[in-house]
């Protein structure tokens, strides 16, 4: 042991306390001793004492007595009483109000003494781990509570964010629905992600169905052209003959992701000071 256990006897009988100190000299316990519960209280008061072995009957201060009071000011000492009067109702009485380990009648046996007081430290030892490991089972509930709340709280954000962008979403998507212009959307692998109504206007009614080729529903040129928009990289505006010269807009996605196609019918730009025309200058497809 790195430190020795405190043991204090009390008894009013000068030769029980010989036997017992004789009895324990040979161990590895730091024994005291005390002939009353007044004086065992004061010895309490300067050693930290881990258990007390009392007698049961004693002038002034009786052992049930000491006991409870060690109980309540000393709850982490062990309690021991040791008694002739082996009676029942002494029995019940160290138990409540003592709330002893063990009751052991004299004349003892000194191996069980030995034996009950080794099997006492193990068992208190045991208790102190099973409160240790409690309280860390009790801390670490608090902290998945905790933890539980935290990431509560963050899925009820993350649910709100998500039902926004949802609402933005379908605002966007009603929205471009109702521009007078088309808008096609084509990811990385050329497949039609999206279009609006107006888009029928521009490539015909069957064009452009979702999750189909772009090169299998519209001219080669426009597919040339999306094609040269995302390699490059760049914003691109050329005016097709299609049924019609139509002005087309290709805008590549972020890291070749895709493209978005912007179709519309040319008009002449005018400057609202002047007044006077200005034609935007274009490459015409097959001009």
């Amino acid at each position: 042991m790195d430190e020795k256990q405190t043991i204090l006897i009390v008894d009013d009988e000068a030769n029980v306390l010989k036997a017992l100190k004789r009895l324990l000299f040979d161990t590895d316990y730091r024994v005291l001793t005390a002939p009353s519960g007044e004086e065992a209280l004061a010895l309490f008061e300067k050693n930290e004492i881990d258990l007390i072995i009392s007698d049961y009957r004693m002038p002034g201060m009786n052992g049930v007595q000491l006991l409870s009071s060690v109980k309540e000011r000393f709850p982490e000492t062990i309690r021991i009483i040791l008694s002739g009067y082996a009676d029942v109702e002494s029995i019940v009485e160290a138990i409540n109000d003592g709330h002893v380990y063990k009751f052991l009648a004299k004349p003892w046996n000194d191996q069980e003494l030995l034996t009950t007081i080794q099997r006492s430290f193990e068992h208190h030892t045991l208790q102190q781990e099973n409160l240790q490991l409690l309280y860390e089972l009790r801390r670490a509930n608090t902290e998945l509570t905790s933890l539980a709340r935290s990431l509560e709280g963050k899925v009820e954000e993350r649910t709100r964010d998500l039902a926004q962008k949802n609402r933005a979403l379908e605002v966007a998507r009603k929205i471009l629905n109702l521009l007078p212009h088309g808008v096609v959307g084509v990811d990385s692998e050329g497949l039609i992600v999206y279009v609006n109504q107006a888009t029928r206007m521009f490539l015909g009614p069957d064009a452009c169905g979702l999750g189909t080729p772009l090169s299998g529903t519209t001219d080669a040129q426009l597919v040339e052209f999306v094609q040269r928009t995302v390699s490059s990289g760049k914003q691109c505006e050329r005016i097709m003959h299609l049924d019609q010269p139509v002005e087309v807009v290709c805008t590549p996605l972020p890291e070749g992701a895709g493209a978005i196609l912007c179709l519309s019918y040319p008009i002449d730009e005018r400057d609202p000071d002047s007044g006077q025309s200005n034609q935007i200058s274009k490459e015409v497809s097959g001009a």
